[in-house]
């Protein structure tokens, strides 16, 4: 049996880097999955993926900022598995540029996906995941903690989520937990878009890692695990909180 066996889970931001490893890992651990991006061929594939080895898996492609995404997504798991008893949001965009460089457009889309997206997702799914208990999952980043040049949007997204997470475990418990996911520097495409705003990406990316204790970028794997533990009744009496996953990058080591 695995650590979330009979559970049903929507995972968004699903088709790349850490969300593409979270649904493949709780799929692995006993999840029915609902998978969510915009990338239709990519998520046909997780699914593929995710049945070859086994697992229950159905994809939707829809634009997590537009508000009825979360009611479509909620709807389809309840089609497909039954219920709601977790949900990770895992989407994010970068939204590079100072206050007074990025352009407006940037700065809304920015905002979009790291913050409204969230709140599309939780404001259909908590209803639901109140029926009988449930975990909710945000993965925001350091960046909610830790300034970076050329970051205004993205810094002002992340770290408006751990406000919203801890209001969030006020309002719902004890029926429902949620919880921030804080990654550091992780080695997936991601990582390499934030570079650009560094003058050489390539040694800020490797930088990167060697600054932090372990000395090396994490995998999405590492992020997924976070996010399993949080999903799992093995953090039963975890809610409202940051769990932050960055190598000991915000350790100042």
């Amino acid at each position: 049996m695995g650590r979330l066996a009979g559970k049903r889970a929507i995972v968004t931001g699903a088709t790349s880097g850490m969300g593409r490893a979270t649904a493949l890992l709780f799929a692995r651990e006993g999840a029915s999955v609902l998978v969510n991006g915009r990338d239709a061929e990519r998520g046909r594939t997780l699914v593929e993926a995710i049945r070859a080895a086994g697992g229950r898996a159905e994809f939707v492609a829809a634009d997590a900022t537009s508000p009825g995404t979360g009611d479509r997504l909620v709807e389809a798991c309840l089609a497909s598995f039954g219920g709601v008893d977790t949900v990770v949001s895992c989407a994010g965009v970068l939204g590079l540029g100072s206050v007074t460089d990025v352009p407006i457009a940037t700065w809304r889309e920015t905002l979009a996906v790291n913050l409204d997206a969230v709140f599309y997702l939780l404001r259909a799914a908590l209803p639901r995941m109140q029926e009988r208990g449930g975990s909710a999952v945000v993965i925001g980043s350091i960046a909610a903690f830790k300034a970076f040049p050329n970051h205004a949007a993205y810094c002002a997204s992340k770290t408006a989520l751990v406000g919203l997470v801890r209001q969030v475990a006020i309002d719902y418990g004890p029926k429902i937990r949620i919880n921030l996911v804080c990654p550091g520097p992780v080695d997936t495409p991601f990582i390499w878009a934030s570079a650009v705003a560094f003058p050489n990406p390539a040694d800020a990316v490797a930088e990167a890692g060697r600054k932090t204790v372990l000395k090396r970028l994490g995998a999405a794997e590492d992020v997924a695990h976070a996010a399993l533990f949080l999903a799992s009744d093995e953090s039963a009496w975890v809610t409202g909180t940051t769990l932050t996953v960055d190598g000991g990058a915000m350790t100042g080591g």
